[in-house]
């Protein structure tokens, strides 16, 4: 297949006027902004919505990091998904098998690694007041975003649903007063195109619009060097991903607001790259030929996404109370398509490689006829006071078809079977939280969030090789829960508050359809505590703020997703008795002088499995170092007691500095921004060869900004010393893994109207 043109494809005329404008208006660009008078070299406040309120990230008693303006803005220059935010701020983790498509969330080490399309995650992603529940909707883009917040600890009252880790909340910029806009063009490495940008358009007295589009294209850059009659994809890693929305504002500033929203995503490219032997035996270096820019497969590589949603956020403000009324639709389809064997051939065929393929594979998974339906009711009070509340209603409901395919990689590609199963779940929910002024200086804060959760799951008959249908197709699960929190803040004074947290979370149970490798498996809700000390102190006149906390949780019955190439390539749920985790988190922003600005922020996390009978299965050819138990049931395999949970980094850190020199007109700037996590386990057991090594990346931007903050011309570059390790691997029947991104150089050039 010939490598894609290195042009944007399929541009919609706004997507053309948006690039002529080119405008940027990134809100909250502080560092960009004409500082008032006395205010340069001084910190602005930050505003969040952690607790459904707008209030003052230093006042909400819980551990609360942003990301917004400038920051987003340099991350999202070169190209990058969702992914980019991993490690920007304390104890956050993000990775992925399945590329662009499938974000895997990680707080405080408490994530998920289960890649079905039904997988449930402990961490939920909020995107304008709306959960987006599938795995597949967690990747939409970012773009024209007010910010993003990540509410570490469980959320079980406010949020509720799918919580116990924590909440990655993103907000979109709303429509405004008056016309403007911005827009955003860059070009890199790769043939990487990313245009951004926004209009704000009044079209009356009382309705305002705003309409935001995101288009990321990268050329096909890495080669298939298999024997050419073995190959169904010559050139991959490509990419045209497009995102836009629209959105409409009714009443703004009046009792009565109506605030809709509709979104759209359109990605087709590469699905995952699995390359076969790239990890050396007895170690996770690379092997020594090992050259990115090359792959050798005999199956097809694809991935195709789309996804349509709208929202409508109503308020009525009333005598003493304000009414929310926000209803979320969402729908995605979704197909990717790869080769697990990471190679071509097969040891008993007449050619090979790269190394040992004892037997090809090559699936896909598909999503459709997607459906998810989401209403929240929410009361809040309005009359000032010692005492403010809230309380609401909450309904959740979501279907599915996801179905597997296998294909003959030996035999061109041809299907071979597929096994469709259906979804569904229900789920609803009452919740309410007061605050309460128990003096000028000491607070009390406390909710409560009652749950109930069904699902149901259906395997069509006859469709799964192996399996007699009377060994089980079909499950439903039905639960109940009261979760809930409390915390209570002392301001030691107008510039310093101290805080104490207690709180509770659960995740729904889950389901594991059947397949040729393993039955139909189950796990039941996990539940997890969490307690949480902290500081937030602003200092030296608001020229440095710092935030630091010290946490425990405690998770039972964790779900864990447990895969093995030794035993058949088997993927069951199992649920650990109990896991653990505690740490400690900070971050430091910092004027060291009116135009030297430093950011840092770090986190130690110690996680750890607690199940003395939980045994797993291993890997086909990696060293497994984890002993061999027989546990009560009978059950022999490997013990994991005491292993910690995978994909959880014991240490995160980030640093980014920035320093602008003034001129006549406006501004020279460099920036540099690096982040670093400590090695990882991919699996339950520990194996030097699926053990990720430490990985620190750091990224550089150099540029202009003129006209009072209207253009800006920059030139940048990602993961500058092009550092590249093993940062996922797939448990299958050889030492396949996948890479992280590497070094890119790029031009960015913006403007507001």
């Amino acid at each position: 297949m010939p490598s894609k043109p290195t042009f944007i494809p399929r541009l919609s005329p706004l997507c053309l006027a948006l690039a002529a404008a080119l405008a940027p208006a990134q809100a909250l660009r502080a560092q960009e902004a004409s500082p008032a008078p006395g205010e340069a070299g001084k910190l602005t406040t930050v505003t969040v919505t952690a607790e459904r309120r707008a209030e003052s990230v230093m006042t909400v008693p819980m551990a609360v990091s942003t990301l917004r303006g400038e920051t987003l803005d340099v991350l999202n220059s070169s190209g990058e998904d969702l992914r980019m935010l991993s490690g920007r701020v304390p104890s956050l983790n993000i990775e992925s098998s399945f590329g662009r498509a499938f974000p895997r969330f990680y707080i405080r080490g408490y994530g998920n690694t289960d890649f079905r399309l039904n997988a449930s995650q402990p961490v939920s992603l909020v995107l304008d007041d709306v959960v987006q529940e599938n795995p597949i909707l967690k990747g939409f883009p970012i773009f024209d975003v007010e910010g993003v917040e990540v509410l570490a600890g469980p959320q079980g009252t406010l949020f509720g649903r799918n919580t116990p880790a924590g909440v990655v909340k993103i907000d979109s910029v709303k429509p405004q007063k008056g016309f403007g806009g911005y827009g955003s063009i860059s070009y890199g490495t790769y043939g990487t195109v990313n245009l951004e940008g926004a209009v704000n358009a009044p079209l009356s007295d009382q309705w305002q619009s705003r309409f935001s589009v995101q288009v990321q294209h990268r050329d096909d850059w890495v080669t298939n060097e298999a024997p050419a009659e073995l190959q169904q994809t010559h050139k991959l890693e490509g990419y045209d991903d497009r995102a836009a929305r629209a959105q409409f504002l009714y009443g703004a500033g009046t009792p009565f607001t109506a605030l809709f929203n509709v979104h759209a995503r359109d990605l087709n490219g590469s699905a995952r790259l699995f390359r076969a032997n790239i990890i050396q035996k007895g170690s996770n270096d690379l092997v020594d030929d090992f050259d990115i820019k090359k792959v050798y497969l005999d199956g097809k590589n694809e991935q195709k996404l789309t996804s349509i949603g709208a929202n409508a956020h109503l308020t009525w403000a009333l005598d003493g109370v304000k009414l929310h009324s926000i209803t979320g639709l969402e729908t995605v389809h979704s197909y990717s398509r790869g080769d697990v064997d990471g190679g071509y051939g097969a040891s008993f065929l007449p050619s090979s490689g790269p190394g040992l393929i004892l037997f090809p594979s090559e699936t896909a998974d598909g999503l459709s006829g997607h459906r998810q339906f989401s209403e929240e009711l929410r009361l809040e009070s309005t009359k000032p006071g010692p005492l403010s509340w809230q309380a609401g209603l909450y309904f959740f409901r979501e279907t599915f078809r996801m179905t597997s395919y296998n294909y003959d990689s030996t035999a061109g590609g041809a299907f071979t079977s597929s096994s469709p199963t259906t979804q569904s779940n229900n789920a609803y929910a009452a919740f309410g939280s007061v605050n309460y002024a128990l003096a000028p200086d000491l607070s009390l804060r406390a909710g409560l969030r009652y749950t109930h959760d069904k699902k149901k799951l259906s395997t069509d008959p006859g469709t799964v090789t192996g399996v007699d249908d009377s060994q089980g197709l079909s499950d439903e699960v039905s639960s109940s829960k009261v979760t809930g929190d409390m915390a209570l803040s002392w301001a030691m004074d107008k510039n310093t508050n101290f805080y104490g947290r207690v709180a509770t979370g659960v995740r729904g149970a889950s389901i594991l359809p059947p397949s040729a490798f393993n039955p139909l498996s189950r796990a039941e809700p996990e539940t997890s505590t969490s307690y949480e000390v902290g500081v937030k102190s602003e200092l030296f006149d608001r020229r440095a703020r710092i935030t630091a906390d010290v946490f425990h949780y405690d998770v039972k019955h964790q779900q864990l997703t447990v895969v093995g190439g030794a035993t058949g390539n088997s993927t069951v749920l199992e649920s650990a008795k109990k896991a653990m985790g505690q740490g400690i988190e900070f971050t430091l922003d910092a004027y060291l002088s009116e135009n030297l600005l430093l950011g840092l922020s770090g986190s130690v996390n110690v996680t750890k499995i607690k199940d003395k009978d939980l045994v797993v299965s291993g890997c086909a050819q990696c060293t497994v170092t984890d002993p061999t138990i027989t546990n009560s049931q009978g059950a022999t395999g490997y013990s994991i007691d005491g292993n910690p949970l995978p994909q959880a980094p014991k240490f995160v850190a980030n640093a980014n500095l920035r320093y602008s020199i003034p001129t006549a007109s406006g501004e020279f700037y460099a920036y540099t921004d690096w982040t670093y996590r400590s090695k990882v386990n991919f699996f339950l057991y520990e194996s030097p060869e699926f053990t990720g090594k430490p990985l620190t990346t750091g990224g550089l931007r150099l540029g202009y900004i003129w006209d009072n903050g209207k253009y800006e011309l920059a030139a940048f570059g990602r993961n500058i010393t092009n550092r590249v390790v093993v940062n996922g691997a797939i448990d299958f029947n050889n030492l396949t893994g996948f890479v992280n991104e590497p070094r890119t150089w790029g031009a960015q050039f913006k403007a507001m109207f």
